[in-house]
């Protein structure tokens, strides 16, 4: 009878210390930070990974001392295993391991920002594309026409076609993915602004209003003058004025342009030479914004065919005549 019970009460000892420690495990695995750096932990759920994976990994990356099974017997226990979402997540100081499942789970992965902006080429966009090791590499040709061709757009000459824009995109986002949405958000951007446009403008397709306005976007940063560049451009298409504007030749010059414009320039002849040809240019120039639209197919009214930089705050005078706009020249461009 004695050894029966010295035997339940070595039972019982046995049992309350195993608690004890259990206990214990718990309440560090439940409260315990991970260790991660100041400025936090940045963890890639793979597609197809499962909780025993990432645990072994929090693991084997050291950001926890205590056994790579607790996380996954956690996860067995709650049924939350199976709830965890592929992304790449960053886990803030501080985080437990508990945490870092629920953060696993909520799907809340990590959004980077892309900015393309105004007036820069298309295959100044490609390249930058290329150049930003976030995104996923697909496009073995990073030439515009070849870039055309992989995004399933063959017949569409590409310059002007994307939209200058801040886009959200998270890891895994290919180089195809992020262009197709650029092109995507111009072809909904100038479909919209065509149905508005102003009446009796000299544009008969909407691809001639971007490439309008792909000129405005690189005569003009100032907001408030594409509108009167637009009433000039128009004026002129309409009386049969050649454009006359250097941007169009610059484009036409291509990698041959070394920053001077010289007067040679002006009087050789290529496609995209306004001074040489009457019209527009046969494609855009440049990347246009939301509001070069806009000012495109919203021109302003007046007289005036002309305008010359003060050299001011990248400012323009705008004259009605020639005489007058001869005059700003001598007053802005030669200082006479």
């Amino acid at each position: 009878m004695r050894l029966f019970v010295k035997v339940v009460l070595s039972l019982i000892v046995v049992l309350v210390v195993t608690l004890a420690i259990a206990w214990d495990q718990y309440q560090k695995f439940m409260t315990t930070p991970l260790l991660l750096p100041e400025q936090g932990y940045v963890y890639t759920v793979t597609s197809g990974s499962n909780l025993q994976q990432i645990s072994r990994d929090v693991h084997d990356a050291e950001l926890t001392r205590l056994p790579a099974e607790y996380l996954r017997i956690y996860g067995r226990l709650t049924n939350k295993a199976h709830l965890i979402k592929a992304g790449q997540y960053r886990i803030e100081p501080q985080t437990t391991l508990p945490q870092l499942l629920d953060l696993l789970i909520t799907g809340e992965v990590i959004q980077y920002a892309f900015t393309i902006v105004e007036g820069i080429t298309a295959q100044q966009l490609i390249d930058m594309v290329a150049n930003d090791e976030r995104f996923t590499k697909t496009l073995m040709d990073t030439s515009l026409p070849a870039v055309m061709t992989a995004l399933e757009l063959p017949s569409n000459h590409g310059e002007g076609e994307f939209a200058p824009e801040t886009y959200h995109f998270t890891s895994g986002t290919t180089d195809a993915q992020i262009l197709s949405r650029a092109h995507s958000l111009m072809t909904i951007t100038l479909e919209e602004a065509w149905k508005n446009k102003a009446e009796n403008l000299p544009y008969k397709t909407p691809y001639e209003a971007l490439i309008m306005a792909s000129i405005i976007e690189k005569e003009s940063g100032i907001a408030e003058e594409r509108t009167q560049i637009a009433g000039v451009f128009v004026r002129r298409l309409e009386m049969g004025m050649r454009l006359q504007t250097d941007p169009t030749v610059i484009y036409g010059l291509g990698a041959s342009f070394d920053g001077n414009l010289r007067r040679k320039d002006l009087t050789t002849d290529t496609t995209y030479n306004t001074y040489t040809r009457n019209g527009l240019p046969p494609t855009p120039i440049a990347l246009p914004s939301k509001e070069s639209i806009e000012a495109a197919l919203h021109p302003q009214t007046g007289k005036s065919l002309f305008f010359v930089a003060t050299g001011h705050e990248g400012r323009h005078i705008f004259s009605a005549t020639l005489a007058d706009h001869n005059k700003a020249v001598r007053q802005y461009q030669l200082k006479q």
